[in-house]
């Protein structure tokens, strides 16, 4: 099976973490910040708690984007709930005179946070699937389980479950918006894509890789029908590896694109979906301003 490169008009714009340069990562404003800009699909990390909910945090720890410390699995629902999500910002970034916060021995300390008074709890998977559900105008999901964690499978199982009870995932397949499947699971960890793969084998899947596959290694390669996701470094090192991973059958999924030359980059290699923190700019050079139709196919 081979892919042909998308025309820039059918790349796929994916928020990530939502619209976080308007509002907090993974907090419910800056995903409805990406329905608003029309993005595509919108992207998010799930980890476990103590108490087994999913939760939207990318770091194993908390202490970066919230007024609380601590790892995410080493806390109970409630305990996260007890701190704010906020938006970090790097020290001396407009804070207009204000004494720095002194550092206590973690590089997490040396920012500064700004409290998001909407959305100041720590948003559960649970909560994003409701919103993203009953908006009008279907946005697709892309989902990152984050490992290694001592949930380990629990995580991809409780995910698979939470997709079926919103309507994610019927049987085996998730449904179809746009012409697109409505979610996708993406992770570092060849292993819970396996997991993914044995409990609900039609439902996508995303490969995130920092490097060459090796090709010693052929059982990291994802099957056809499935998706790489290289970062913007490895394209850059390796261009012709959209090309290769396309005639393997391959999508090709890139993160973080940002900057204006690197999505014309990206572009230009004919990859299938940009992830981006900077959804306005994607979508103003792609001539696709303005909030997404109600329409939807599937």
């Amino acid at each position: 099976m081979s892919l042909l490169p998308r025309a820039p008009s059918e790349v796929e714009v994916v928020a990530h973490r939502g619209v976080s340069a308007e509002a907090p990562e993974h907090t419910l404003a800056a995903y409805q910040q990406a329905l608003t800009l029309g993005a595509d699909a919108v992207e998010c990390d799930v980890r476990m708690t103590r108490d087994g909910v999913l939760v939207c945090v990318h770091d194993r720890r908390i202490n970066r984007t919230s007024t609380g410390r601590g790892v995410v699995s080493a806390l109970d629902l409630a305990e996260l709930e007890q701190h704010r999500v906020v938006r970090r910002r790097p020290r001396g970034a407009a804070l207009r005179g204000r004494p720095a916060r002194p550092v206590v021995g973690d590089v997490d300390d040396e920012v500064d946070d700004e409290p998001d008074e909407d959305a100041g709890r720590v948003l559960t998977l649970d909560r994003l699937l409701d919103y993203v559900t009953a908006s009008p105008g279907h946005v697709g999901l892309a989902i990152e389980t984050k490992h290694p964690t001592r949930h380990a499978g629990q995580v991809e199982a409780a995910l698979l479950t939470s997709l079926r009870r919103f309507g994610l995932l019927s049987g085996r397949r998730p449904p179809e918006w746009s012409g697109r499947p409505a979610v996708r699971v993406m992770s570092f960890s060849p292993t819970a894509l396996r997991r993914v793969r044995v409990l609900a084998p039609d439902l996508p899947t995303v490969h995130l890789v920092r490097q060459i596959l090796p090709r010693t290694r052929t059982r990291t390669v994802p099957p056809p029908g499935s998706a790489v996701g290289p970062s913007l470094a490895l394209l850059r090192q390796d261009p012709g590896l959209v090309g290769r991973l396309h005639r393997a059958g391959l999508q090709v999924h890139v993160w973080v694109v940002n900057r204006p030359r690197d999505m014309e980059f990206a572009l230009s290699l004919g990859v299938d979906a940009i992830i981006t923190d900077e959804t306005a700019a994607l979508l103003h050079l792609l001539g696709r301003d303005g909030p997404r139709s109600s329409t939807s196919t599937g």
